[in-house]
């Protein structure tokens, strides 16, 4: 393997990164900023109020995005394993 195929996997490696993780982390930031006005207009101050809201989103989250997401990772590994397998034998 030379140089430059290492730094095209290791940018293909963050980009698949961000793409998988990246709906879950909107579902949640959107969640708890729904929460947070949520709190800030009804004046309500319970620090655990935020965490049961978010979880169940992300939940959604993953039910929705799930098969997307583990298709996206086993293209990659697919995509690892035959130029793995290329340069071995």
């Amino acid at each position: 393997m030379t140089t430059e195929m290492l730094i095209a996997l290791a940018e293909r490696s963050i980009t698949v990164i961000l793409l998988t993780s990246g709906p879950l982390l909107i579902v949640a930031l959107a969640t708890g900023l729904s929460v947070s006005i949520f709190q800030a207009t009804t004046q309500i101050q319970e620090q655990t109020l935020a965490f049961v809201p978010k979880i169940v989103a992300v939940l959604v989250g993953i039910v929705i995005f799930g098969p997307w997401m583990i298709g996206t990772v086993m293209t990659f590994a697919e995509d690892i394993f035959e130029n793995l397998a290329r340069y071995i034998g």
